[in-house]
């Protein structure tokens, strides 16, 4: 298997036909039936049903390819960090949990682009299970995530414990039933812990999978939710949230997990504390240093 038959291969699938992939790619259509062919004697299955109309992908097909523009993805990749202008002596490629970006993840990259400009910094939104397929494949060096996944090759540190509070746009707001709350999804174990703590309370109307979304939903709408504190942090202090402080907290772990191959030409790696050390909201449980996941343990806590 080579690069030129992983290419003819997404030509295919992207034009519809052999064909179009061979006026794509500047090739004869026998070039790219012999691609094929090889492509698929070498993995052993068929990977493209062939009709007069063009081609679909057979079962084989649709799981081959999430490979191939992987494997074509890390290529380009390689090619791009291998080839750093002048002037730039590391490169990191950073997954960030979308909840994490706002707070945690711009003063990262803010902090790397200021005290070491000779990094050449990107930075992905992703899911968690993104996340974790992106580490895995390497398209990025980097992630932070609430729950990290233990591979060999990475390093799991954990950064802080954030707090997630019940706030509202109105002081008075109920803690139980109110009409107006949002449910966001900050993972299972939340989920679990909120299921515990409010075992009266129905189906909220509103949910949410992403913490900034329901903050743009309550300042427009109206309401009450649950929001990492470091998000709520500046809504409650420019009076447009209010802390219903009678509310039970939870709490959940944040980590920035690394490839270790690409942290060995990270000087920065060190200074994070620094850089994180006077979020708002936060409790000030910066950890220096790399830990094994064997010795991390992750979830929320009341």
């Amino acid at each position: 298997m080579n690069l030129s038959a992983l290419q003819t291969f997404l030509a295919i699938l992207e034009t519809g036909s052999l064909a179009r992939a061979s006026e794509r790619l500047h090739i004869g259509q026998s070039t790219v039936t012999a691609r094929l062919q090889k492509l698929e004697e070498e993995i052993g299955q068929s990977l493209f049903y062939r009709h007069k109309s063009g081609v679909l992908l057979t079962a084989s097909g649709l799981k081959f390819r999430r490979y191939a523009e992987a494997m074509i993805d890390l290529w380009q990749q390689a090619r791009q960090e291998t080839s750093m202008p002048e002037g730039i002596s590391s490169v990191c490629n950073l997954g960030c949990d979308l909840d994490l970006w706002p707070a945690v993840g711009q003063r990262l990259l803010a902090g790397i682009h200021r005290d070491y400009p000779d990094s050449a910094l990107s930075a992905w939104p992703g899911r968690q299970d993104e996340l974790d397929q992106w580490l895995a494949t390497g398209l990025v060096d980097a992630a932070l995530t609430h729950a990290p996944i233990a591979r060999d090759g990475t390093s799991i540190r954990e950064l802080f414990r954030e707090s997630l509070v019940l706030v509202s746009t109105r002081a008075d707001a109920p803690i139980r039933f109110d009409p107006g709350y949002v449910y966001v999804d900050a993972g299972e174990d939340f989920g679990r812990r909120h299921a515990a703590a409010y075992t009266d309370a129905g189906i909220a109307r509103v949910s949410f999978g992403c913490s900034t979304w329901a903050l743009d939903f309550l300042l427009e709408r109206g309401g009450s939710a649950y929001l990492p504190a470091q998000i709520a942090a500046p809504q409650i202090a420019a009076g447009r949230l209010f802390r219903l402080v009678e509310g039970p907290v939870f709490q959940r772990n944040t980590y920035l997990v690394t490839n270790d191959t690409a942290a060995r030409d990270w000087p920065w790696l060190d200074h994070i504390d620094t850089w994180l050390r006077d979020l708002p909201g936060l409790e000030a449980s910066v950890i220096s240093g790399r830990q094994s996941a064997e010795k991390i343990e992750h979830g929320l806590e009341e």
